[in-house]
């Protein structure tokens, strides 16, 4: 290329960077989203008066802004210092070295796992920050810990139960902050990202376990033993008039007795006192479809890799915090501190029940293990919805229509499809045995806190193995896997295993996890996210030379091999017109051929 015609291009690419800058600058880049609805509620009086010594960050900004990392531990260290009720613990450190810290405030002082545990009160585990651009539960969470503590103007809680507190889980993701991370949110300025430093979405890794984050939160749920476990987040998609929504898996799923306690104890507790509070309580809201909210509404059912749905497997009770993106952070904020509050008095007082529910899923063992839901082909009932009017009109950006929010309350009924029905589901075998070049498969087991027996020496035993076919996978890198799916054959084979094998018993609290682990047909196993990647790949081959003579004694023995060659010839056209493809049929029928090749080397003892 000519020098000259080079500069020009440079000096083409330079001059539409500065003007795409200039432009940028004389943009108003402020989000335009739909008018918010009026509010004030009771829950207003929490905000301290600004010379109260122990005023959290948020507060001074009026809620409006939160503190950043350094700022929410530095204020937390202090508040340690201060009030022998509150110790800091670190479960682990973040890819970019940051301390995931954990709060732990009891009555008794206690700073160890078995300290809390001796003083014999339920315990409640918040997680704020999992999308830290959502970390609405962080600064009432502060609040909260203030008030229960050096403030005591609600000590009683911690009379009732214990409180362990994660304000900010993706922590590196929290200080990527920026006034323009969620445009689709209503505050707090400098929000931060919503995926970690590796760009890895912590919400669905809890099932594989490929982050620090969520690996140290499952080890302090392994330690600590948590009775009531809320992930706090805020959700995007249609607007309403509901600011705190909340839910979990419902009494189809793992956990049944669990979600009976959850719907009649915990449920009713927190809406009345949120909407004593002021507030607008409801279900997790999913619109079916966001661009025309009129088709109805979701519920939905989640599987292992969310908090939800890994608590229900492993039957740990959980629910699954959303409050609205449109409502102003002050909203969100006094109503997430109604609802950990609440949650605290709940358990205080049904405590023990909950822990019977938890000891009576556990025990539970199901022949047939679900492994993801469905539900019926149209909606079978219709609810009350506390809605916002909106229309549609013509966008000459799209070329089609666009819902528009007018910021007026409607209730509407609208139809609802429920995932309450299991669309897949596995027959509980007694127990899996894994290979020892699996590690990576048995360290992930043992950081759920899977029980396993390893073997000492060799283990010769019958068991059945999946045949796997049909390999299907993603078009595009999920949670920087490749996630494949393929359809199954069981076979029984004798298989030796040596040394440092392990057999993982489904008799067990863990069991029904255990089994959506390990069943490759579930969405969330270890097959389906990538981890056995390498039994798919064919290594050992056989050369033309060698497999048509071959080939031409084997019809020469065998007439039914002969018939079913000329037969599959006539059904597969590119069986005929391929002379490899012809030689590799051969190939998969002598004893040369590898027996491992897409064999799914877990095996299941019936």
């Amino acid at each position: 290329m000519r020098p000259t015609l080079t500069r020009a291009i440079i000096g083409g690419l330079a001059l539409g960077l500065l003007s795409a800058a200039f432009a940028q600058r004389r943009m108003d880049w402020s989000p335009p989203l739909p008018p918010a609805l009026p509010w004030s509620g009771d829950s207003e009086a929490l905000i301290v008066p600004a010379d109260d010594p122990w005023i959290t960050p948020a507060e001074r900004s009026g809620l409006t802004t939160t503190p950043t990392y350094d700022e929410t531990i530095d204020w937390l260290n202090t508040l340690a210092e201060r009030s022998p009720q509150v110790h800091m613990v670190s479960l682990g450190v973040s890819a970019e070295g940051r301390d995931i810290w954990m709060v732990v405030a009891s009555a008794s002082g206690a700073s160890t796992a078995a300290a809390l545990k001796r003083n014999g009160r339920p315990i409640l585990l918040v997680q704020a920050g999992i999308h830290s651009g959502e970390i609405d539960g962080k600064d009432a969470g502060l609040m909260l810990l203030r008030d229960m503590t050096v403030r005591r103007v609600r000590a009683d809680l911690l009379i009732g139960a214990n409180f362990l507190f994660i304000p900010i889980l993706s922590v590196d993701g929290h200080e990527r902050r920026s006034a323009t991370n969620r445009v689709n949110q209503r505050g707090p300025a400098g929000q931060g990202w919503r995926t970690n430093s590796r760009n890895l979405n912590l919400n669905r890794d809890y099932a594989k376990l490929d982050t620090e984050e969520i690996r140290a939160v499952v080890r302090a749920i392994n330690l600590w033993q948590p009775d009531l476990y809320l992930d706090i987040h805020v959700t995007d998609g249609i607007d309403y008039q509901y600011d705190i929504t909340f839910g979990h898996l419902g009494q189809f799923g793992w956990s049944p007795k669990i979600a009976q306690w959850l719907d009649d104890r915990l449920t009713p507790a927190l809406t009345a006192e949120l909407q004593a509070q002021g507030h607008i309580p409801g279900p997790l809201v999913f619109a079916r479809d966001n661009a025309d909210p009129g088709k109805g509404l979701l519920s939905w059912a989640s599987t292992p890799r969310y908090s939800d749905g890994y608590g229900a497997a492993r039957h740990l009770p959980t629910v699954l915090v959303e409050n609205h993106s449109l409502k102003p952070y002050r909203q969100r904020v006094l109503g997430t501190y109604v609802l950990l509050a609440s949650a605290m008095q709940t358990l205080a007082r049904h405590g023990t029940e909950l822990r019977r529910a938890v000891t009576a899923d556990s025990r539970r063992e199901p022949k047939n293990v679900p492994l993801s839901w469905k539900g019926p082909d149209k909606a079978q009932r219709e609810v009350p919805f506390k809605g916002v009017s909106w229309r549609k009109r013509p966008s000459d950006i799209t070329g089609g229509e666009q819902i528009e929010w007018t910021g007026e309350a409607r209730t509407v009924n609208l139809p609802v499809l429920a995932l309450d029905g299991p669309a897949l589901s596995a027959q509980r075998p007694k127990a899996y045995w894994i290979p020892p070049a699996w590690k990576e498969v048995i360290n992930r087991l043992a950081l759920h806190g899977i029980y396993m027996e390893t073997m000492s020496s060799v283990r010769t035993v019958r068991l059945e193995f999946d045949r796997l076919s049909d390999i299907q996978f993603d078009g595009a890198p999920f949670e920087g896997r490749m996630r494949v799916k393929a359809r199954t054959t069981p076979e029984v084979r004798r298989v030796s295993f040596p040394a440092g094998s392990v057999r993982v018993p489904t008799s067990q609290p863990l069991g029904d996890l255990v089994v959506n682990l390990l069943e490759p047909l579930g969405p969330d196993s270890f097959f389906q996210w990538g981890f056995f990647l390498e039994v798919l790949q064919r290594t050992e081959y056989v050369e033309g030379y060698v497999m048509e003579p071959l080939a031409q004694r084997m019809l020469d023995a065998d007439p039914q091999l002969r018939r079913a060659f000329e037969t599959a010839l006539k059904a597969d056209p590119e069986l005929a017109a391929s002379p490899r493809a012809r030689l590799q049929w051969f190939y998969r029928r002598t004893p040369y051929f590898d027996a491992n090749w897409r064999l799914y080397p877990i095996g299941r003892e019936r």
